[in-house]
């Protein structure tokens, strides 16, 4: 395969031809079975590397029994055992900053991130120049995949900070030889003037949360410009569910008149782009030779077959830093295995990832995810594009409740035609969920629009009763 080495060294001068789909054409389009060999080989290199390096993985690994010469195919990689993020926890706590899994000298750390802390002691990412050069030219070739050429200009509309999702779609557009504009998120008034410097510089290419894309195209329409005028090709996608679900990939799809692609899976796992859409393959790609994912079963954590659903496991093929073998993300997805649009020969993600396994609650005996909801009400003529699930788990069973927005059109209809929206939102909830929930419409603007992921889960058992009595339940 095409600069197939550990530890990697790619050509920083290297561009395919301009007509080529393909950054790297063997690497993306071999039979399948022939790249599982070589993977199997690159395991092994990376899990020898990582024991000589890291006592996190000498330790682990020695109280397993096993050793990098064990794995001989990839259901013998299925005994190593997980890693998890609160190990990684404990790891730093133990020997800080960075942990006993760092397998480069601190010296040669090159960049800093992080998660942000809010659920407990914040993990931090020590990325060595080496891997930040691999992660430009991972992330360049999947853009290259999406559609994106040396010469377009890529708007990055999200926070630059401790967040890896920006610092990844500046670097990869680097590398991709664009004209980078790392625009940012989260200051007062800064979405109205991305509306303007996205009129004047016309980007191809704009990588954002999907909610972030919403409003950015809400606040447009306010100054009274349509968001086809910022003449946007590519609209790529993380941080949240949205870019693989139809009702709301279609949406934005027809808002700005542009191709939506999917990407992403954890900070720890940067290159995070390793799971993406391309220009012709909807959901998630899974570009087996960066980071190998296995979609597992969350108790035994042994794959599951093509066609059933799982949480994804990750394992970095060219990281050097902080490798991540096996780690368990705690998301919830499923895969298939099929003939791809593009020509390329890995697994997919049809509906990408739907969201953290903690995040479903389970109302009268139906598992339900966030981002399930949403995708009906963004479906719905009349919805206002915000809304707010109120769980209640007080008693045996988790109670629901949904604050929805309806639109100004529906407004000016109406105490009728919001109570008829009411009622089809109920009807929804019942025919493809299986549930029953207690629906509240509320007035435009209710809800403060986000820069970055929406949050929109609220377990209140004192609000969900104050509703439910609104509602004469």
């Amino acid at each position: 395969m095409e600069e197939w080495n550990f530890p990697p060294s790619y050509s920083n001068d290297y561009f395919p031809d301009p007509n080529n789909p393909y950054w790297f054409r063997d690497r993306e389009t071999m039979d399948p079975e022939k790249r599982d060999e070589l993977i199997v080989a690159r395991i092994r290199e990376v899990m020898a590397y990582a024991y000589d390096h890291s006592p996190f993985y000498q330790s682990k690994w020695d109280e397993a029994g096993i050793t990098a010469n064990d794995i001989r195919t990839l259901a013998d990689f299925e005994q190593v055992p997980a890693v998890t993020k609160q190990e990684l926890r404990d790891s730093q706590a133990k020997k800080p900053p960075f942990g006993d899994y760092l397998c480069c000298p601190e010296s040669e750390i090159h960049h800093i991130h992080g998660t942000s802390g809010t659920t407990g002691r914040p993990t931090a990412f020590g990325i060595s120049r080496r891997d930040w050069e691999t992660i430009a030219n991972n992330h360049a070739r999947i853009m290259w995949g999406m559609g994106l050429r040396p010469g377009d200009t890529v708007f990055v509309a999200a926070i630059l900070s401790l967040y890896m999702g920006s610092w990844g779609a500046l670097i990869g557009a680097e590398r991709l030889g664009c004209k980078a504009f790392p625009f940012g998120a989260g200051a007062p008034g800064m979405t109205a003037r991305a509306v303007t410097w996205l009129g004047m510089m016309k980007p191809a290419g704009l990588y954002s949360t999907p909610s972030y894309a919403l409003r950015l195209a809400e606040v447009a329409r306010e100054e009274g410009v349509d968001p086809r005028e910022f003449g946007i090709r590519v609209l790529f996608f993380s941080g949240e569910p949205g870019g693989s679900i139809p009702s709301i990939r279609d949406k934005i799809q027809d808002i700005y008149g542009a191709k939506v692609v999917d990407c992403g899976t954890m900070a720890e796992l940067t290159p995070w782009m390793h799971a993406s859409g391309s220009a012709d393959t909807e959901g998630m790609l899974l570009w087996q030779d960066i980071v190998y994912t296995e979609v597992a079963d969350p108790d035994t954590n042994r794959r599951v077959p093509y066609g059933e659903q799982g949480t994804p496991i990750y394992t970095h093929l060219e990281r050097t830093s902080q490798p991540m073998i096996r780690m368990v993300s705690g998301d919830l997805t499923h895969w298939v295995m099929e003939d791809n649009p593009c020509g390329r020969t890995y697994p997919k993600l049809p509906k990408g990832i739907y969201g953290r396994i903690d995040d479903m609650f389970q109302i009268r005996g139906e598992n339900v995810y966030p981002s399930a909801i949403a995708e009906i009400l963004e479906g719905l003529a009349g919805y206002g594009g915000e809304h707010r699930i109120i769980i209640s788990r007080g008693g045996s069973m988790d109670e629901l409740a949904v604050q929805a927005e309806f639109d100004q059109e529906t407004r000016r209809r109406g105490p009728d035609a919001v109570r008829a929206l009411s009622e089809r939102v109920e009807a929804e909830f019942s025919r493809v969920l299986g549930v029953r929930a207690r629906i509240v419409m509320v007035e435009p603007d209710t809800f403060p629009r986000t820069d970055f992921k929406a949050q929109r889960v609220v377990d209140d058992r004192d609000l969900y009763h104050s509703l439910n009595q609104k509602r004469g339940g």
